[in-house]
């Protein structure tokens, strides 16, 4: 496990996580996955998102001609499981012991998928964190500033590393504009996972 670098307040972890913990999470999530499918979803216009995702937790982030928002349901109509115990350390191992996390979202990038910049302003209280994880393909992550527009700053994050967007970084842009597809051994097929844990209310 490395130190924490600091870019425009996202503290950044680059290998925070070993090899078997990568792994320990990745076969955590398949079991959500198995019980909430992963799915494609649409902005409010209508243009369907590059990534699959799905959720665990109390609530799960969707996406649809509705708007963006947290549901107590997958969109299939079925509870989402419940947040797995190894990204629930990590969340406690770095955020602290007085809440847990609501809702983790889980993001995968094919080939080609990316995630335009944006702020994760769905959640009622923004004085919580957000916890961010990245397995598999490496992604270049994109930081931008509280309003859009200016200049910006990346990185490239690879697998098994954190970042916690807290404090000033909370409402900062960002997105990550490409993977190396193929750059990890991790997933077998290639791809890259991408687990966000937030306090929603």
């Amino acid at each position: 496990m490395t130190g924490c670098m600091t870019i425009r307040g996202f503290q950044i972890y680059p290998e925070r996580l070993y090899l078997t913990a990568q792994q320990a999470i990745l076969q955590d999530l398949r079991h959500v996955i198995r019980q909430a499918p992963m799915f494609s979803p649409q902005t409010p216009y209508g243009k369907p998102m590059s990534v699959r995702m799905t959720s665990a937790g109390r609530v799960g982030w969707i996406s649809d001609r509705q708007g963006y928002r947290y549901a107590p349901q997958h969109p299939d109509g079925g509870a989402w499981p419940a947040i797995p115990e190894t990204v629930l350390g990590l969340w406690r191992d770095l955020i602290g012991m007085d809440r847990d996390p609501d809702c983790c979202l889980i993001n995968f990038y094919g080939e080609g998928a990316r995630m335009g910049m944006h702020q994760d302003r769905d959640e009622a209280d923004f004085s919580w964190p957000v916890l961010s994880v990245s397995l598999g393909d490496e992604g270049l992550f994109r930081i931008g500033n509280q309003t859009r527009g200016g200049k910006t700053e990346s990185i490239w994050l690879r697998s098994g590393g954190v970042v916690v967007m807290g404090g000033p970084a909370r409402l900062t842009y960002h997105g990550i504009d490409r993977i190396r597809f193929g750059s990890s051994s991790l997933l077998a097929k290639g791809g890259r996972i991408n687990v966000t844990c937030r306090v929603v209310d």
